[in-house]
């Protein structure tokens, strides 16, 4: 047998932000293939999820998204044309537009978000129930602290 194989190799010691850089890379490379799949940047499958159960303004999809109003004008008109979103008036605004998810858009997040949980989670079950609980925790702590921080609705 060999020993030298990646299968019996230890596992490169990691400090805390090379590790959690690196995990970044492995979910966002997954993310990115399965939003390909269904002809979506990891970006566009992003701002579908943030509107699956909300209707909002230009301005605040820009900021949970931390993208350029015009920037997130571009991915709402793409998603438009495809059928994935659709613009709504605001009443008594006749300036002011929301974006809502169509039934098509919601249909793709869904499939979409299925896939990322049943991968990520094939991964995860690699950590012991009492690893994954205290890696759980950790992370609350660090996306509570990002988005209280910067001020991004969840």
């Amino acid at each position: 047998m060999d020993t030298h194989s990646p299968d019996h190799d230890p596992a490169p010691e990691l400090g805390l932000v090379d590790g959690l850089i690196q995990l970044s890379f492995i979910l966002q490379a997954i993310l990115g293939r399965l939003a390909s799949q269904e002809g979506l940047s990891v970006t566009q499958l992003r701002m579908l999820a943030v509107l699956e159960d909300r209707e909002i303004g230009m301005r605040a999809l820009a900021g949970i998204l931390e993208l350029e109003k015009s920037s997130v004008t571009g991915l709402v008109d793409r998603a438009e044309r495809r059928g994935l979103v659709q613009r709504v008036a605001v009443p008594g605004n006749r300036r002011a537009v929301h974006v809502t998810v169509t039934d098509s858009g919601r249909s793709i997040v869904r499939l979409v978000h299925d896939a990322v949980r049943t991968e990520i989670g094939h991964l995860a079950d690699t950590l012991s129930e009492r690893q994954q609980g205290s890696f759980r925790r950790c992370l609350e702590t660090l996306i509570h602290h990002y988005v209280t921080r910067h001020a991004i609705p969840l």
